[in-house]
């Protein structure tokens, strides 16, 4: 059996997507915690386990920063899935009477909640950690409980640490959705039949006028369509970035054009990674 990692404690939202995934497998893989997202990417590239899911995006606070900067710094990595999930976030303390004055979650749902929590909870002390999951087994400890602790988490994580509904689908939009990536170091091979979105990473010389719309133009000629575009830094100094790019795969369309695009861009940067091309599956409901 394979092994796919995720990042726990169980109970987080990767469990869920993790889970999800597997009830829909032919091959369902053994699944395995870690502590923080570069953890689990690092255990693929040491072939530690056979995949990975993370979270790239949320619908309301943008990019997870940390899953970016690891996949431009890994070698070997593929992208063969993406995962559409829908979030809901819930409120909940081991002391429902108790006055809130701290809540604990990871820096995501905070932001994802920040409308909710400044309506109901303006005095609260936000307080970050590595997962929901996480601030549902804090939060859970007798210490945290009288004291007034409450935890952004998901139903699952806060039924497993005995926690009490004090507020359900507390996000500031009712379609939150993540993103999430799994990652092997093997690429997928994506049907012709079939569409999806191809991720390149790449550096290209910002010092010249005009060097991004090059790259831009490079998509338009060859009529391919970009669906999102992210910039990070690139840790050799200020002013200096590296690209992510993605790029439609149209379902019964010869992928001529996009390879074609790729290899021209591949021309214009320092350097480039191609991620694959993989299937987008949606876990929202209809």
């Amino acid at each position: 059996m394979s092994t796919m990692g995720y990042l726990g404690p169980a109970g987080t939202h990767s469990e869920a997507a993790a889970m999800w995934l597997n009830e829909r497998s032919n091959e369902p893989a053994k699944l395995k915690a870690f502590p923080d997202i570069f953890s689990v990417i690092q255990a693929v590239e040491a072939k530690e386990i056979d995949s990975a899911l993370v979270p790239v995006e949320n619908s309301i606070e943008g990019a997870v920063n940390i899953t970016f900067d690891t996949l431009a710094q890994c070698d070997g990595l593929h992208i063969t899935r993406e995962v559409i999930w829908a979030v809901h976030n819930q409120l909940m303390s081991a002391s429902p009477s108790a006055k809130i004055t701290a809540i604990y979650s990871h820096p995501q749902p905070l932001a994802q909640c920040r409308g909710y929590i400044k309506a109901h909870f303006p005095s609260a002390k936000l307080i970050p950690t590595a997962s929901t999951a996480e601030a549902a087994k804090i939060v859970s400890s007798s210490a945290a409980g009288r004291g007034g602790a409450a935890a952004i988490c998901t139903a699952r994580a806060g039924k497993l640490n005995g926690l009490t509904t004090i507020a359900e689908d507390i996000q500031d939009l009712k379609g939150n959705c993540t993103r999430f990536y799994e990652i092997r170091l093997e690429p997928h091979e994506l049907p012709q039949s079939t569409a999806g979105t191809a991720l390149i990473i790449f550096q290209i010389d910002g010092t010249h006028a005009g060097t991004l719309y090059d790259v831009l133009g490079i998509l338009a000629k060859h009529n391919v369509n970009m669906t999102r575009i992210e910039s990070r830094p690139s840790r050799q100094g200020l002013g200096i970035y590296i690209f992510f790019l993605d790029l439609e795969i149209e379902k019964d369309r010869p992928r001529d054009d996009v390879e074609a695009a790729i290899a021209e861009v591949r021309q214009k940067s320092f350097w480039l990674k191609d991620l694959g091309r993989y299937p987008v599956i949606s876990a929202m409901p209809n």
